[in-house]
This record gives structure tokens, C-alpha cells and sequence, in this order.
């Protein structure tokens, strides 16, 4: 699986875990130079706690489109400090 935006490839890998239709890639398989830290979080009921991402690409920005869970709750233990994406960042 490859994670595309404006062009670049942000991540990419065999391994990804898919999770209600998003694919997780390991940690080890993004681009972290692309990646800049945000302060948004949001809840999951049974995931728990998201933080996430701007990727940041020649110049542009795509606010928060990347996202992790650090430390999930248990059912989601098998994304942990794995990454996500959307907001328009194409993922095949």
C-alpha cells in the first residue's frame, strides 16, 4: 500500500493493518520529514484517544491529515503508533 499526497509518497508498506476501512501503516514506513505534530486529538469509544498530524509537502499543508493512536485501548492494541490518513490523501 502506498499513502500519495501532492505528488509525494508520504508512506509506504506490505504490512498495513486495516481498521473500519483505513489502512495503518507501521511507524517505520511514513516519511516522518513529511509529518508535522498538530495539538488536535479526538476520541474514539473503543480506540481511544487520536492525535494527529499536518503533512507538510513543497511548501503545502494538509491540516491533521494523518493520525495515530499512541496508546489505544485494548481492542484497538494492534494500531498502536501506527499511522492513518485521509483529507485527501490517496491510499492504494
Amino acid at each position: 500500500m502506498k499513502a500519495i499526497w501532492n505528488g509525494r509518497v508520504i508512506a509506504q508498506s506490505d504490512a498495513t493493518i486495516v481498521v473500519e476501512g483505513n489502512h495503518y501503516f507501521p511507524p517505520d514506513s511514513v516519511d516522518s520529514s513529511l509529518l508535522k505534530r498538530s495539538d488536535t486529538t479526538t476520541v474514539c469509544s473503543w480506540k481511544g484517544t487520536a492525535n494527529y498530524y499536518t503533512l507538510v509537502v513543497d511548501g503545502a499543508e494538509n491540516t491533521d491529515a494523518a493520525w495515530y493512536y499512541e496508546t489505544p485501548k485494548d481492542a484497538a492494541k494492534q494500531i498502536a503508533g501506527r499511522v492513518a490518513f485521509w483529507k485527501g490523501v490517496e491510499v492504494s
